[in-house]
């Protein structure tokens, strides 16, 4: 019955299913991950900022490494630098739609300031056109030291009401079902990018494009979907420094995890657009942002508060769509 199925159709369904399946899995697999560490004692913030933030990025990690493995290296790169514009632009843009978010000055002092020295450093690792095994270890070991001084930064500084908002979504449950979850939220994942790799390799050949092209494009979005069902509900729910700390946390992810794998495992040898045109678009949205987080702490409103609104969202949204023409006008 499959053999009278067009190959496209197959890959359509298949790019559905393997989308599916990874923000279901990744949920299965944050929600068991987070409560084998509760049950073992580790803080709920520690947890909230590592395993919950690394749970967005778990489709980009397994896509990566699925990837990596059918040489197809630049789809890996593509899915990280498209994610991270996906987040930024389309995430952050339709949340600030949805409701304003205030900045607290320790976004900042901390999460930015990492942002953006990451987001440097892997510029200079783009920029000579391969990503080598020592420059994808040297990001990976990056994440630990990074993760655990944002950790101890904001211990210091959240107040008691913040971090009961970054518990309330660590679930509650026996510690032999929260293996299970984990278990199979990880079986799922595999699978799942398994299926999408496929789906976006077969397309691409298909439509004689690159798997860059498809990376930073079809996967990007739907693997963003995770930040975006997270950001939008945790603004719906007044939870706008989470929506906020949540992207940035996921950029981070991104950079030091996911385009890490494919210099560890398949070096990509990749275009001067790769650097060009999409590490300079996402320089530049991550520098936007940073600006208009500058201003409104600055020029806090008329009721002392500094918050991001519909302004700047429209801008990042703006510059996702122009981004999006541009990358397809050019191919």
């Amino acid at each position: 019955m499959l053999d009278t199925i067009p190959p496209i159709a197959l890959a359509a369904i298949a790019i559905l299913i393997g989308f599916g399946g990874l923000v279901w899995s990744a949920d299965r697999f944050v929600a068991g991950s987070a409560a084998i560490a509760k049950s073992f004692g580790v803080a709920p913030l520690v947890i909230g900022l590592t395993i919950v933030s690394f749970g967005t990025s778990a489709p980009e990690v397994m896509v990566s490494i699925s990837a990596s493995l059918k040489d197809a290296g630049d789809l890996a790169i593509g899915n990280a630098l498209g994610s991270n514009i996906a987040n930024i632009g389309l995430v952050l843009g339709a949340t600030l739609l949805i409701a304003a978010i205030p900045v607290q000055k320790h976004i900042f002092r901390h999460e930015l300031p990492v942002l953006l020295l990451v987001t440097v450093i892997s510029g200079a690792l783009l920029y000579g056109g391969v990503l080598s095994p020592w420059e994808g270890w040297l990001l990976l070991a990056l994440l630990p030291v990074l993760m655990f001084y944002l950790v101890r930064a904001k211990q210091k500084e959240l107040s008691p009401a913040e971090i009961d908002q970054e518990q309330e979504d660590i679930p509650e449950m026996p510690r032999p079902r929260a293996i299970l979850w984990f278990a199979i939220g990880l079986i799922a994942l595999m699978i799942s990018s398994e299926i999408l790799v496929w789906g976006a390799k077969t397309t691409a050949e298909y439509f004689s494009v690159s798997p860059l092209i498809i990376g930073l494009t079809v996967i990007a979005v739907g693997t963003s979907l995770p930040e975006l069902a997270a950001s939008v509900m945790s603004a719906l729910k007044g939870h706008h420094d989470i929506a906020l700390g949540n992207i940035i946390g996921s950029n981070i992810f991104n950079l030091l995890a996911v385009m890490a794998v494919p210099g560890i495992i398949s070096p990509p040898i990749m275009e001067a657009a790769v650097f060009n045109r999409d590490y300079m678009t996402m320089l530049g949205i991550t520098l936007i942002i940073t600006a208009a987080i500058a201003i409104v702490l600055l020029r806090k409103n008329s009721k002392g508060t500094s918050q991001l609104g519909k302004g700047t969202g429209l801008v990042l949204l703006g510059c996702y769509v122009a981004y999006y023409a541009y990358l397809f006008y050019t191919n």
